[in-house]
């Protein structure tokens, strides 16, 4: 190759790298928070309550506090409580709250939902809103997030405060430390009480520790993790009474949720789906998913056809007996025979919960984890465990 042909070459190759790079999709810049100083941006969001909310919804306040948190993230859990307590001592005091939930549900992965019975859908916002009794508007800004990207949430939770001519006076966390007995300095009641007192608020800014938003642009990665899913190798073995015995019994350090199902039970199948999903948001937990077809041995064909088709990666089992009534007795002599029939077997054999019939889901979730110790995040036993 002649020098002049190799420099083409070069030259050509350099070309193609540099169109490549500019036509491969690149994530969106996450927005800076808003500036101090900064008008509140104006909304109309969707709450939980089914009315619609926007600035002039509390313009009669001194003080309006606006926060970003979302229902899936462990960090935004253990402040709820929090939240509830600012809302309730500083209402009676003019001042109005409004929580918005910036997160795109389609962007939410389920190895992301771990210490979570939710994800962050409006729907689900409601749920979590009834059980945990929230004592604030709680505003859904998931479907287009424009709200969320003009006021800049560096995480979950992010707190906004504005004083009544809507100029923001402080953005940052709700306080020092997300474990409470550590939070020494309480940033956003200092806030606060500077605004309503008409002084200077003495720290303007803080970062804040939480979860990331999850702007619509990562939906890219949820698809990329249902791709890696359906690519999971789907075990299949045999049990027969004594392993059954054994499984109740449950000597290993995980929770176990195990399912009795059938390919010919119509309400097993329609379960099925959400029985993997809870697998693949716990897996990474101490939890381990244990499905029992009780089809015959040589029904075998069919009971794979129907797992590759659910892609379930959870431990299956296939009885290895002829006669089914050996299953049942072994595993639960109280047990009438009847499928789907569900139970969440503790370490050591306690039961959790168990249900002849098609499971509650929440109730299932909820109560799996409870079950869990602290592990990395001290404070989630004691969060599925209040009541």
């Amino acid at each position: 190759m002649t020098r002049l042909a190799a420099r083409r070459l070069c030259a050509f190759l350099l070309a193609g790298m540099a169109i490549a790079l500019v036509a491969a999709p690149r994530a969106a810049d996450a927005p800076a928070p808003l500036a101090i100083g900064a008008q509140a941006p104006d909304f109309t969001l969707p709450g939980v309550d089914d009315k619609s909310y926007s600035l002039a919804s509390f313009a009669k306040s001194p003080v309006l506090v606006v926060m970003f948190t979302a229902v899936h993230c462990p960090t935004a859990e253990v402040y709820e409580a929090r939240m509830k307590a600012l809302a309730a001592e500083y209402q009676p005091k003019g001042v109005a709250f409004v929580v918005i939930q910036p997160n795109s549900a389609k962007a939410l992965r389920l190895d992301e939902m771990g210490y979570t019975d939710l994800g962050d859908s409006l729907d689900d916002m409601k749920v979590r809103a009834e059980h945990r009794q929230f004592n604030f508007p709680f505003l859904y800004d998931g479907e287009t997030q424009e709200i969320s990207r003009r006021y800049g949430p560096a995480a979950t939770p992010h707190v906004f405060v504005f004083d009544q001519q809507r100029r923001l006076r402080y953005q940052g966390r709700i306080d020092s430390n997300p474990r409470e007995a550590y939070a020494k300095v309480p940033d956003t009641r200092n806030a606060i009480d500077a605004v309503l007192a008409g002084n200077a608020v003495a720290v303007e800014k803080t970062p804040t520790v939480g979860c990331s938003v999850k702007w619509l642009d990562k939906a890219t990665l949820h698809d990329a993790e249902q791709r890696a899913i359906e690519k999971e190798p789907v075990p299949l073995e045999k049990i027969d009474a004594a392993g059954v015995q054994a499984l109740r019994k449950n000597a290993t350090d995980k929770t176990i949720l195990v399912n009795f199902w059938a390919t010919w039970c119509a309400p097993c199948t329609a379960e099925f789906p959400e029985l993997q999903t809870i697998y693949r948001m716990y897996r990474k937990r101490p939890f381990e998913l244990v499905t029992v077809s009780i089809n015959y041995p040589d029904e075998e064909k069919g009971v794979r056809k129907f797992l590759d088709g659910q892609h379930a990666s959870s431990r299956n089992l296939l009885s290895a007996t002829m006669d089914p009534y050996e299953l049942i007795k072994a595993f639960d002599p109280e047990w009438n025979g009847g499928v789907p029939y569900s139970m969440v077997i503790a370490p050591g054999g306690k039961v959790l919960m168990k249900t002849n019939g098609v499971i509650d889901p929440i109730t299932t979730r909820r109560t799996i984890l409870a079950s869990f110790p602290d592990d990395d995040y001290v404070g989630q036993n004691a969060y599925w465990n209040q009541k």
